[in-house]
């Protein structure tokens, strides 16, 4: 297990920030590699080669990392996708399009990624608040792209909920193969149901 002296001289500050960023990667690891199941306080401190007590300094429970995990992970989506629709012209098209393939894409290249945020835990009551915040969010903001193009308000918040909808099972559906692995061939499709 860690020593004390792993840590002499480093800030509290900065020594519980750094076991706090350890414990996340680790349960992201653990969690987005073997599911669920093998994730606990024991495994996760193994991992990291810490004593439970550095657990308990910056959790209360495996839930509380697990939304941590998922925190993290959803921020790194959100910074990948704001990149993306930043280089993308305002045509509605070309950034539904250029959104559906960095979701896709984000979450097969790291498919720990793709676990976290879509596919595993689907009863898990942390994962279940967290992905409803995560969906409400891109519902909003489809809503803001919609509203900026449409001109009937209603017809706006259909689409938002629809294409909301719809992103959440089509990740799924790519995630488990189920879909092939031409990703553009897939954002194709989308597209031209999407915006026939």
């Amino acid at each position: 297990m860690s020593s004390p002296t792993r840590w002499a001289g480093v800030p509290l500050a900065d020594r519980r920030a750094e076991r706090r960023s350890r414990l996340i990667d680790a349960a992201f690891d653990i969690f987005g590699t073997d599911g669920e199941a093998a994730l606990s306080v024991r495994s996760v401190c193994r991992a990291c080669d810490f004593n439970t007590r550095y657990f308990y300094e910056s959790f209360a429970d495996i839930g509380e990392l697990l939304g941590a995990t998922y925190d993290r992970t959803a921020t790194a989506l959100a910074e990948t996708l704001d990149d993306r629709l930043a280089e993308t012209g305002s045509s509605v098209h070309a950034r539904t399009r250029a959104g559906i393939v960095t979701v896709l894409g984000f979450s097969t290249a790291d498919p720990r990624c793709g676990r976290v945020l879509f596919t595993e835990a689907q009863a898990n009551p942390v994962l279940i608040q967290r992905r409803s915040t995560t969906q409400e969010l891109l519902r909003r903001a489809t809503l803001v792209e919609a509203l900026t193009h449409e001109t009937d308000p209603l017809d706006g918040r259909i689409r938002a909920a629809m294409f909301t909808g719809a992103m959440t099972a089509l990740v799924q559906q790519w995630l488990d193969g189920s879909l092939g692995d031409d990703l553009d061939a897939v954002a194709d499709h989308a597209m031209s149901i999407l915006t026939p």
